[in-house]
């Protein structure tokens, strides 16, 4: 299964209406249709995925009820604290969807476009 899928021309939603008005959807190179890329997840990458953003969002939610109702701001901060950690395992459990899926993918195909891709990412990760 490819990692990444060209979606037809038309029906990708960052093209409608007109994917000359969304940059990040023009063709790739030496192609039609529709340059944007998509990661195809199993029902479990999506099922864990999911899971973290909705924990996130209620943390983020709690930390803006605390804000409204003037907490102290120590309380309020490691609650912050708290989201940020899940924010970071977050982006761990992505990271190792990426490597193990897009990168391994690539690299078994002989290319190496997805690793130095991921090196760029990963620079601006930490």
């Amino acid at each position: 299964m490819s990692d990444v899928n060209k979606i037809p021309e038309g029906s990708c939603p960052h093209c409608s209406p007109a994917p000359a008005e969304a940059p990040c959807c023009a063709p790739a190179e030496g192609s039609t249709g529709c340059g944007c890329r998509h990661k195809q997840r199993t029902e479990e990458e999506y099922k864990h995925l999911i899971t973290r953003l909705n924990r996130i969002e209620g943390q983020i939610r709690g930390i803006r009820s605390m804000v409204e109702k003037d907490v102290y701001c120590t309380d309020i901060l490691v609650q912050a604290a708290a989201a940020r950690s899940a924010l970071n395992g977050f982006t761990r459990e992505l990271i190792d969807q990426h490597l193990s899926t897009c990168v391994a993918e690539d690299l078994k195909n002989g290319g190496e476009e997805k690793l130095q891709e991921f090196l760029w990412i990963l620079n601006k990760l930490v």
